[in-house]
This record gives C-alpha cells, sequence and structure tokens, in this order.
C-alpha cells in the first residue's frame, strides 16, 4: 500500500502589507472680510500636497458659528478687523464651544493689544498677513497638532505692549488662580511661560516626558485653561518670568 505524498509547505509569496491609509487633511475655516486676502489664502493653503483643506470661508464673525457648525472644521483662521462681528468677539465665542476648533489669528500687526485679548480668549497664536506660505502652511499644521503658534519673543512684545493697562487687577487673579497649583505644576507652568518645549522642561526639571505632558493637563484643567500660550500669559501676569 503506497504512502501519501508529503504535503506542500510551500504557502506562496507573502501577501503585500496594506499601506496605511493617509492621514484625514486638516479640515480649515477661512475668515477675513477682505475677498482677495480670502483668495490668496485660498492659493497658499488649498494645495493637494499642504494636507489642508479649506472647508469654508466667511466674510465676517456673524457667518463663523453656523459654517463651525455645517463643517466642523479643525483650525479657524481668524481676521481681527470685520465690519459687524469681529474676530476677537466671534474667537471668545468659538472657544466657549465644546468641542472647539482651535483658532488662529490673522493680522497685519505684531504687537497689539487686539492680538493679546485674542490669546487669553483661547486662540492657539496668530501669523501675520504677510507670513510666506510655507509658513503659513506649517502654522496650521502645529496648531492643529495641539501646539501655539507663538514664540517667546512675540509673547513678550504683546505683554509689554499693554504692561501698563490693569497690571495690578491682573497679577491678583493670576495669583489666585496659580495657588491652585502645586509646586510642581507651577514650576511646569513657569517652565511653559519661558517658552520651553515637554521635552525641555523634562530634562530641566528631571521628570519624565509623560510626567510633564500629565502636569501640563492638569494645569489646563484645573484653571480651565485652552492651551499653553494662556498657561503662559497667566504665569507673567502673576511675575513668575521676570
Amino acid at each position: 500500500m503506497s504512502s501519501s505524498p508529503p504535503e506542500s509547505t510551500n504557502q506562496g509569496p507573502a501577501p503585500a502589507p496594506t499601506p496605511a491609509p493617509a492621514p484625514a487633511p486638516i479640515r480649515l475655516l477661512v475668515v477675513d472680510d477682505d475677498p482677495l486676502v480670502r483668495a490668496g489664502l485660498r492659493l497658499m493653503l488649498g494645495g493637494a500636497s499642504s494636507g489642508i483643506e479649506i472647508v469654508g470661508e466667511a466674510s465676517d464673525g456673524t457667518e463663523v458659528a453656523a459654517l463651525v457648525d455645517r463643517h466642523s472644521p479643525d483650525v479657524v483662521l481668524m481676521d481681527i478687523r470685520m465690519p459687524t462681528v469681529d474676530g476677537l468677539a466671534a474667537t471668545e465665542q468659538l472657544r466657549q464651544r465644546e468641542p472647539a476648533p482651535e483658532v488662529v489669528i490673522l493680522t497685519t500687526f505684531n504687537a497689539d493689544e487686539h492680538v493679546l485679548r485674542a490669546l487669553r480668549a483661547g486662540a492657539a497664536g496668530f501669523v501675520l498677513k504677510d507670513t510666506p506660505p510655507a509658513d503659513l502652511v506649517a502654522a496650521v499644521r502645529r496648531v492643529a497638532a495641539g501646539e501655539p503658534v507663538l514664540s517667546p519673543t512675540v509673547t513678550q512684545q504683546l505683554i509689554e505692549h499693554v504692561a501698563g493697562s490693569g497690571q495690578d487687577a491682573r497679577q491678583e487673579r493670576a495669583w489666585a488662580l496659580l495657588d491652585q497649583l502645586n509646586d510642581r505644576e507651577r514650576e511646569v507652568a513657569v517652565a511653559v511661560g519661558q517658552g520651553k518645549s515637554n521635552a525641555e522642561i523634562s530634562a530641566g526639571l528631571f521628570m519624565s516626558l509623560a510626567t510633564v505632558k500629565t502636569h501640563v493637563s492638569r494645569i489646563l484643567t484645573k484653571l480651565e485653561l485652552n492651551n499653553r500660550v494662556q498657561i503662559a500669559l497667566l504665569a507673567h501676569d502673576a511675575g513668575l518670568l521676570e
């Protein structure tokens, strides 16, 4: 009686790995009362290679809420000066929503008390209208990733611009908030105010990167802040950066 031939162990070529899906584009709403500015931003930001999709445009702050409801943008690029509802009021309204899109202020000024008010309201930063296209794309990407678009130098310029206005009241309010933090959280808040990244804070305060992230998250939650820019402004108002 003949034996059966052994089964073949040849399974053929391994299947090719499934390519990872392309990341979803960043959904951007552009708000500016100048149609030429909006057209320029559309050209700079709307290319397929940018990873940004312009889902809507508005010419005034009155249109923003409805467009956000309709298109659910990740980021709103917001002009300040508009005829009916300006970008400041629109930013304050947007940042009170849950969930709230990130807001980047679009301005012609690099030191303006209006920009500071928008940052205090929860805007993630600002860009100048003459920013080069590649830098503008990078700014939108950074904000969508949860990073502020504001250098420590620019923060200092803004703060100095309004330093003489209500300083005592701001300092009193800042300390009332910071008193809610423990010592370690306050150290992290100061480091954030100095413009340090999480990695730099980790090295400087001898704690793990995960611990730094936890402290930053707790600071935001305890003080009911939106982002790191607001932490930096609070640390300055308290006089901890001088």
